[in-house]
């Protein structure tokens, strides 16, 4: 189902573009200069797909940088974050897969907003 919920958050905004039983999918931007939080999930993966820039994603602690036209997999569980070290937005594409994609399925280790703990 495409939904186009859109939010604003303190790093930048997403827009859903399909939301279904088992997977959802959203468009992030990152704006320079920002970051979302460093977070983990229990109940979903994701896969990241970059459409516009480069992000810096860490994951579980190790940094690997990720270009327009390339890919990253978050497994379950797993800690990350992406950043935007850019001049301009940074565009990915996330596919989240699993049995649930609520908001508050998000622990948060680190954040740059004061939403960590």
């Amino acid at each position: 189902m495409t939904t186009g919920e859109y939010d604003e958050r303190p790093w930048g905004n997403y827009t859903v573009i399909d939301d279904s039983v088992d997977h959802k999918v959203k468009r992030i931007v990152v704006n320079p200069g920002r970051r979302l939080s460093y977070q983990r999930h229990a109940r979903r993966a994701e896969h990241w797909f970059v459409v516009q820039g480069v992000g810096t994603v860490t994951l579980d602690g190790k940094k690997v940088s990720v270009a327009e036209g390339n890919a990253i997999d978050i497994p379950t569980g797993a800690a990350h974050r992406i950043e935007n070290p850019g001049d301009g937005p940074l565009v990915f594409i996330e596919v989240q897969h699993g049995d649930y994609f609520g908001e508050d399925d998000i622990v948060r280790l680190e954040d740059d907003f004061g939403r960590a703990g």
